[in-house]
């Protein structure tokens, strides 16, 4: 039994069949409409979500399977003081697969300790988000066509992102992959990850401070917003959210290639004339979730279709 609590608990070479998988599967989605039929997957959602909840249950749906959990803490016996270790026992009775977000770091990582089905970490805290990344992969590799040789900018809210940190945990393992981290010092890259993963794999970077000044060097660009529910004093994050908008003008001195992902939702950090420049990828992004999704439901449950 496999669990994914960190985009590290896959090899390249796993990475690989799951993405391979995903694209079949966008090519010919009609071959793998039944192959989990009676599976059933439960989403244990103790923050809130919109996309991340949805394309799980809509890739299990489009899978033949069914779907069931909860989408607050409010609305499990985690209000009543239940803890993760006992919840994660009982819906192993109940479910075949769980995918599981919560506010603390870790969580995912202890129910996987006391589970009798796959956990998948549906994002923690501001720890990791690893289903985002495989998103994300799958839509570089896609759009992009490649994993490698890439300068990608990493902007906004790069402390508490857990999609970024995801992110650079996973790109850091392909050749010739440089970053660019654009935050203001209050929300800078948390040194774990700049030097227990940028400096220990000899991954070059920089950080700044301007958006427009590094915007020409990027193959890619991804924007990310201003947690709110991350901040302690609201002052503060008054003070940053609109640190960075990125608009037309600014666009303008983009290459013409480079893609701007975002792993949503979007507050104002992104202008909505961007949406119609055709290096604006974040709403397919969100579809390509589904596939990724799809692919790795299938691959933690053993199931295949010839």
């Amino acid at each position: 039994m496999r669990h994914l609590i960190s985009p590290l608990d896959l090899s390249v070479t796993e990475l690989a069949d799951i993405l391979n998988l995903a694209e079949d599967i966008i090519r010919d989605p009609a071959k793998y409409s039944e192959c989990c039929h009676g599976k059933k997957l439960a989403t244990l959602f103790y923050e809130p979500s919109t996309r991340t909840r949805l394309s799980f249950e809509a890739a299990m749906l489009n899978l033949g399977g069914s779907v069931l959990g909860f989408s607050s803490a409010d609305s499990s016996s985690a209000s009543k003081g239940e803890s993760v270790a006992d919840t994660i026992r009982v819906i192993s009775g109940y479910a075949d697969i769980c995918a599981m977000r919560h506010p603390k770091e870790g969580a995912p990582l202890v129910a996987s300790m006391y589970s009798e089905i796959p956990v998948i970490n549906a994002g923690d805290g501001g720890h990791n988000h690893p289903t985002q990344t495989l998103t994300d992969l799958l839509t570089i590799k896609n759009l992009k066509g490649r994993l490698d040789h890439l300068t990608i900018g990493l902007c906004g809210d790069l402390k508490f992102g857990r999609t970024v940190h995801s992110l650079i945990n996973a790109m850091v393992r392909y050749p010739e992959i440089s970053f660019v981290l654009i935050s203001p010092d209050e929300l800078k890259l948390p040194t774990y990850i700049r030097e227990g993963v940028l400096d220990k794999n000899q991954i070059p970077y920089k950080e700044v401070r301007s958006l427009e000044e590094v915007l020409p060097e990027l193959d890619l660009l991804y924007m990310t917003r201003v947690q709110k529910e991350r901040f302690f004093n609201e002052e503060d994050y008054i003070r940053l959210k609109d640190t960075y908008i990125l608009d037309a003008k600014k666009m303008a001195l983009a290459k013409e290639d480079m893609l701007v992902l975002h792993p949503l939702p979007r507050v104002n950090e992104i202008a909505t004339e961007v949406d119609s420049d055709p290096r604006a990828a974040y709403f397919k992004q969100a579809k390509y979730g589904v596939y990724a999704r799809m692919a790795l439901i299938m691959t933690l449950l053993g199931v295949h279709v010839d």
